[in-house]
């Protein structure tokens, strides 16, 4: 028995050869404008964080439709935010039992000094960056918004070292009515014979 000669499925003339190759080269083709368009559309809905001058990615800033404000808000734990108390009312422990106040809050709070002038209201200073806290050290001393300020060299303390926030008490807050009730325990603490 002799074997049947086996079909070849490949013309004589070799032209399914460059059929398969123009299949496929289309193929590609179509491929490649598919992932193009892609990439394009996604960098026009999500846009690349830009770049600055280091290569590091800059500051990402939104704008809003008027009247519609938006605020990114960054929260730091009071135990994080140094407070330093200055005594500008001229009465004894002022600025101690200002602390002690601040204290159940969980601030981190520095010694209380003595400022270098006397003031009518007590003040909120802060630097660059603690507007929050100092808004929110203010609030639990019940001081208005409006006591709350920028940080200059114009406050009347001498040196604030590495506070964040300082408070500056008055008479306002050192007089014995300005006291809040409160259901955490006070601190005690030892105070010297000056003002603080």
């Amino acid at each position: 028995m002799s074997n049947p000669p086996e079909n070849d499925p490949t013309p004589p003339d070799g032209s399914s050869g460059r059929a398969g190759g123009i299949a496929l080269a289309r193929a590609l083709i179509v491929i490649a404008a598919f992932v193009t368009t892609t990439v394009l559309v996604l960098g026009v809905i999500h846009p690349p964080a830009a770049k600055s001058a280091s290569g590091s990615a800059a500051p990402s800033t939104s704008t809003s439709q008027p009247g519609h404000p938006v605020s990114t808000t960054t929260t730091v734990p009071p135990s994080q935010v140094h407070v330093l108390v200055a005594n500008a009312s001229g009465l004894a422990g002022a600025a101690a039992t200002v602390t002690n106040r601040l204290q159940v809050g969980g601030w981190s709070l520095l010694p209380p000094v003595n400022a270098s002038t006397k003031i009518p209201t007590s003040q909120v200073y802060y630097v660059s960056g603690q507007q929050q806290a100092a808004d929110a050290v203010a609030a639990s001393l019940h001081l208005p918004t409006s006591a709350v300020a920028p940080y200059t060299t114009a406050a009347p303390i001498a040196s604030i070292g590495t506070a964040e926030v300082v408070v500056v008490v008055g008479p306002d807050l050192a007089s014995p009515g300005s006291s809040t009730t409160t259901t955490a325990p006070t601190v005690r603490t030892t105070t010297s014979s000056t003002v603080n």
